[in-house]
């Protein structure tokens, strides 16, 4: 939801306002994007681990059918790069144990002049225009999303520890944004898995 506020205006805003706003907003916020942190167990087996298996989901942690076959299509692709095949019965070296949370959030974005530096004048194609007198300066744009989390845990099945972490963030979106996300932040986590072969 994207709400606008200045001193003067009403509330109701044109469209071609709320639409550049939110584009600008997007942009900043980096709403299209998905940032991947990961850490590991510097002592783990990492050249073993020949199989995986994806963990049943925990109560409350499921995914949507199209996020589920997304994340399950990406790990066998992403893996299978790196020499990792998922199992064919049974566990594999490896359980991927995933974790998903949601968390509203706000963005605030203020501006002053678009960044144009004229001081109350707009340039176009004539030279620049100035405002009325008493016309706002700055204008706030509030934009209200949900965060989305995914954690991936790979688990030694062999000692039950945990060997490597890859954490997932992202704004959430409809069910195909969400699948291209989930498909990006599965190809960033499993880049930076230690050992394996890359093919």
């Amino acid at each position: 939801m994207l709400r606008l506020f200045h001193p003067h205006l009403p509330m109701k805003t044109p469209t071609l306002w709320a639409t550049s706003l939110l584009a600008a907003t997007c942009t900043f916020t980096g709403c299209s994007s998905v940032t991947v942190t990961t850490d590991y167990d510097h002592s783990a087996p990492f050249p073993k681990y020949k199989t995986y298996t994806l963990a049943p989901a925990a109560q409350g942690q499921a995914l949507s059918p199209t996020s589920e076959a997304a994340l399950r299509d990406a790990l066998r692709t992403e893996l299978g790069k790196r020499g990792i095949a998922e199992a064919a019965s049974g566990h594999g070296d490896l359980a991927i144990a995933r974790h998903v949370f949601l968390q509203d959030k706000v963005s605030v974005q203020q501006y002053t002049d678009w960044g144009y530096g004229y001081h109350g004048a707009w340039p176009y194609g004539y030279g620049s225009y100035r405002m009325w007198p008493g016309a706002p300066a700055t204008y706030t744009s509030v934009n209200e999303y949900t965060q989305g989390t995914m954690i991936l845990d790979f688990v030694d099945t062999h000692t039950k520890k945990l060997a490597f972490r890859g954490t997932g963030q992202a704004v959430v979106g409809g069910p195909e944004s969400n699948a291209g996300k989930i498909r990006s932040a599965v190809e960033k986590i499993v880049a930076e898995f230690p050992g394996g072969t890359s093919h």
